[in-house]
């Protein structure tokens, strides 16, 4: 089995570059999945408080037989929790479900431009990250004008920014802003929710790799030097997104599939998305 590589955050801490994704998984089903996915030999497991399934991760982390520090996990703040004092007590939550005194990456799930004041929930962020109990903190689904807001009026810069990102929307310019200042970009729904799976390109790029197009599109994010975590909860798909470390794209088909780029998004638009559970 091909060792997954790591991206060293700005902390120091190192993340697998590849992980398992569990949105959308239902919160009986998740500790089964995770062990699929420890099974096949991921160990960066991505959940958030939204999603419900908390959990099911820390269930399967205590039964795997694994070391917790081993597995590296990245959980949101949720919502309906940017006041600083509920967000102290959503990620008290949080650690509790996962049956952990720490987290390894925290993040901001949404900035939630008209609801409130995403600064002053950074702060409370950065009191996570300042007691240990984050090892790191970030954000998801903040554009480069929100991170510059954040960063002129806070001391830790994100160490993570995950944002939606695949073929069809690359965002040049949200990846290209986090590495001028050494924030790591993932990518969430990096197959575009299953679009990109029927794209002439990318089907014809697989069949010359004999591939499938979900690992071509992977192994593209992976090349380009994305974070990426597919969920799956058929366990031969588990295998077959993690089977993506035995063949390289060449520039070719890099740029080809470069090439598909319509900046068409599958979720909201973090500039005008508000919405409170």
């Amino acid at each position: 089995m091909s060792t997954i590589p790591t991206v060293t955050l700005n902390t120091g801490a190192t993340i697998p570059q590849l992980g398992f994704g569990v949105f959308q998984i239902k919160p009986d089903d998740t500790e089964k999945a995770v062990l699929s996915a420890f099974d096949a030999g991921y160990r960066h497991i991505d959940t958030a408080q939204m999603y419900g399934n908390e959990a099911g991760v820390g269930a399967a982390v205590q039964s795997s037989g694994l070391d917790r520090s081993e597995v590296f996990i990245t959980s949101k703040l949720n919502n309906d929790s940017h006041d600083p004092e509920v967000a102290a007590k959503a990620f008290d939550r949080t650690l509790d479900a996962l049956g952990s005194d720490y987290v390894d990456l925290f993040l901001i799930h949404w900035p939630l431009p008209g609801v409130g004041d995403f600064v002053e929930t950074w702060h409370a962020m950065e009191e996570f990250y300042r007691s240990g109990r984050a090892k790191a903190v970030g954000v998801s689904n903040f554009q480069p004008h929100h991170l510059r807001r954040l960063m002129e009026s806070s001391t830790v810069v994100p160490a993570a920014n995950q944002v939606e990102v695949h073929p069809y929307l690359r965002q040049d310019d949200v990846r290209a802003f986090d590495a001028e200042h050494g924030i790591a970009t993932e990518a969430w729904s990096p197959i575009a929710q299953g679009k990109v799976l029927d794209d002439p390109t990318i089907r014809r790029i697989a069949e010359s790799y004999s591939v499938t197009p979900a690992q071509v599109t992977l192994r593209w994010h992976l090349q380009r030097g994305d974070i990426v975590f597919p969920k799956s909860v058929t366990p031969d798909r588990i295998r077959e997104n993690r089977d993506v470390f035995d063949f390289t794209l060449d520039e070719v088909d890099m740029a080809a599939i470069d090439g598909l780029n319509r900046d068409e998004r599958t979720g909201p638009d973090p500039d005008t998305f508000n919405y409170v559970p």
